[in-house]
């Protein structure tokens, strides 16, 4: 497995479950921090920056090899992608209404939260559609690819040496999941911080479901593409519910 780390890594890494954890920890701590700080100051550029870093993390690791061993190749089919998207926005409407369901659109709702109270509620017509595309189009490109090449590809891949595929799956599944506390569990209040328990363990497991589904989705392909389609139409549905069912 070491042909699949560049020379500058082989020094200090084996392509295994150590590399793993340090990728974890190196991306998932500081993104941590800089999703919080943007509840508050209420500017996403640096949440924005850390999902391009994230695009380069194959390429700055990994041999040319160790890419089409993480699935950066063509797609087997190329219908698959379009039924992965369509996979990704119908998980997200199950977990939209679930949400819903539970809390409507209370604080306790991660759409409600997420979508900043739904600040363009007071908008209509062609205004809205405009915002929301500008939401839309940077989530549907930055963090699909950043998330997917670093979970779903370089992450999952050093895993896969001890654990295979589908056990390695869940290592790179709880990942995502947790680091997607910052998003919504811990959050930020009328100038106060606080823990949602039960909304933060429901949205984790939504977010390891996910994690899932997009890793289906990569198998499906037989790329890592087919992973960024589904996480690309997770967060199109995600900001339709957020600009137009709430």
């Amino acid at each position: 497995m070491e042909s699949c780390l560049r020379k500058l890594w082989i020094q200090c890494f084996r392509y295994n479950w150590k590399l793993g954890v340090f990728l974890i920890l190196l991306f998932g701590i500081p993104r941590f921090i800089i999703v919080l700080e943007s509840y508050v100051s209420r500017s996403y550029g640096l949440v924005m920056i850390v999902f391009l870093c994230m695009w380069f993390a194959p390429f700055i690791f990994l041999t040319k090899h160790g890419w089409k061993g993480i699935g950066i190749k063509r797609p087997s089919q190329w219908w698959k992608p379009i039924v992965s998207f369509i996979f990704g926005g119908l998980s997200c409407f199950l977990i939209f209404g679930l949400l819903y369901f539970l809390y409507d659109t209370s604080i306790e709702n991660a759409f409600v939260y997420i979508g900043g109270n739904n600040p363009t509620s007071g908008i209509t017509g062609e205004d809205k559609l405009i915002y929301f595309w500008i939401a839309a189009i940077p989530s549907m490109i930055f963090s699909p690819i950043g998330e997917e090449f670093l979970y779903r590809g370089v992450i999952h891949g050093s895993f896969v040496s001890e654990f295979r595929e589908t056990k390695a799956s869940v290592f790179d599944s709880l990942a995502f999941a947790l680091t997607h506390i910052a998003h919504f569990g811990i959050v930020y209040t009328f100038g106060v911080w606080q823990f949602l328990p039960i909304p933060a363990v429901l949205w984790v497991v939504s977010m390891f479901f996910v994690s899932q589904v997009f890793f289906k989705c990569k198998l499906f392909c037989h790329s890592i593409w087919g992973a960024v389609a589904a996480h690309s139409g997770f967060n199109f549905v995600m900001m339709y519910c957020i600009f137009y069912l709430l």
